[in-house]
């Protein structure tokens, strides 16, 4: 099993990588699809299913399809541009992307939140339709958004469970598939997590090109939350949530040099950290996904803690951090999942979480086994977090609750640091549970906001 460091960590755009990224990609894909056929379409038409319809708008979801049927990506969005195309779309009802040609979209009419159907591979689905000049369908696709920003196709995803029920070897020379598998793989071969996994990137790119995408990786997230910290205001949406992040920052440092200061107030600096990212991703800034747009504060919190206010910590060991977050990160998602509609906030926050205590055990000097343990504690005490997002935003209880995965993170990296590896719950087992877990979970806590927080908090 191979899932890249750069596939978890990816450069994106808020508020969501399934609700927002995802419908994105989905359409910048199904515009190629369409490039690719004989005939001239006339008209585009796009159904959001699931917890896609149900917290959609919140997520802005429909404004994402509009910009992906229009050719943006996350990755490299001028949002000047994109502004431009929405409001040319609100003039025109259509959508010019390149190499198509104008086509008809009005939003009001073919884009749909279809609340009854919920498609069968992935409580987030959407169907993409091309039309002609009569309006009749002559291309049309199902889109899963599974977490992430990743996104299949209907036969995409029936040919990648078939895959995953194989044992199939992969073309990487430490092809572990679970935590079991890794600790072996590292006894065997006496590297380290990080030195295999990073054996196997290189199968695919070069050393300066690991390095380099590590480190533009890790400058996004310092910038995204250096912004987060300096910005003021409310957020978008209608829930009136202030930044709170500078704030709370700038108390912190008035604090500075105080005798008198609590030790947990090193608890307010690794929230506000955390807090600094997903401020900025709730109003629709530029983010990483880490391993999801709505748990991106965990891990950089961890780093920036680390970095900060750990002596002796240096920035020439971030890619051991980053690649031994991303093996941990890979594991969870290829034997459960980090998707929020699918298994609720234990798969997104606290798969964060188990990622952050890993990548921080690891450049604090842990052996595989201490590393493999951390990352168990973290998730194991997110078990059963439910995602009940108030109004279908991602900004409560989301915001704050990336402070407390990272607190999570940091504590569980040091009690497994105190031990020597052995421990009573195997990582895969955690993450087994987190998958069973999800899958008996209700709808109603599964990004749906029919139950929880979002229907028990005044949201308007």
């Amino acid at each position: 099993m191979f899932l890249s460091v750069f596939d978890l960590f990816k450069l994106g755009v808020g508020p969501s990588s399934s609700h927002t990224m995802g419908p994105m990609v989905a359409a910048s894909r199904f515009l190629d699809m369409l490039r690719q056929q004989p005939f001239q379409a006339q008209g585009l038409r796009a159904s959001l299913h699931g917890s896609l319809a149900f917290t959609g708008k919140g997520h802005a979801t429909d404004r994402a399809t509009i910009l992906g049927l229009a050719g943006f990506v996350p990755a490299s969005i001028d949002m000047d541009a994109a502004e431009a195309a929405l409001a040319q779309n609100r003039q025109t009802r259509q959508l010019t992307p390149p190499g198509l040609g104008p086509l008809a979209f009005d939003p009001d009419r073919d884009l749909r939140f279809d609340y009854d159907t919920v498609l069968p591979g992935h409580a987030n689905g959407m169907t993409l339709s091309a039309t002609d000049a009569q309006g009749d369908v002559i291309l049309q696709q199902v889109f899963y958004s599974i977490g992430g920003g990743f996104v299949m196709t209907e036969e995409e995803l029936a040919r990648g469970r078939d895959e995953d029920r194989s044992d199939a070897s992969n073309s990487v020379p430490f092809p572990f598939a679970t935590a079991d598998q890794m600790l072996a793989m590292a006894e065997a071969s006496g590297k380290s997590i990080a030195r295999m996994k990073e054996e196997n990137e290189l199968c695919f790119r070069s050393p300066p090109e690991l390095q380099q995408g590590l480190m533009r990786i890790w400058s996004a997230m310092r910038d995204c939350m250096d912004r987060g910290l300096a910005a003021d205001g409310t957020l978008p949406g209608g829930l009136n949530v202030r930044r709170r992040a500078r704030g709370i920052h700038e108390k912190l440092l008035a604090e500075r040099g105080m005798n008198l200061t609590a030790p947990h107030v090193i608890n307010d600096w690794m929230s506000i950290y955390a807090m600094a990212v997903n401020e900025e991703n709730a109003a629709g800034g530029a983010v990483v996904t880490a391993p999801t747009n709505g748990a991106a504060g965990t891990v950089p919190a961890v780093i920036r803690y680390w970095l900060d206010h750990v002596p002796g910590a240096s920035e020439r060991l971030l890619p051991d951090f980053l690649l031994t977050a991303a093996a941990v990160g890979g594991l969870i998602k290829h034997n459960a999942s980090i998707s929020g509609a699918e298994c609720g906030c234990q798969a997104e926050v606290g798969s964060a979480s188990a990622m952050a205590a890993a990548g921080l055990a690891a450049v604090l000097g842990g052996t595989p086994r201490q590393i493999e343990n951390a990352a168990e504690i973290a998730l194991e005490h997110h078990l059963g977090m439910t995602c009940d997002p108030v109004r279908g935003l991602v900004q409560v209880p989301c915001i704050e609750r990336n402070g407390l995965g990272a607190i999570k993170a940091v504590s569980a990296a040091s009690l497994a640091l105190r031990g020597d590896g052995s421990h009573i719950v195997p990582l895969d087992a955690a993450i087994e549970t987190m998958r069973q877990t999800g899958r008996d979970m209700s709808e109603k806590y599964k990004e749906t906001s029919l139950g929880g927080l979002a229907v028990n908090v005044p949201n308007c």
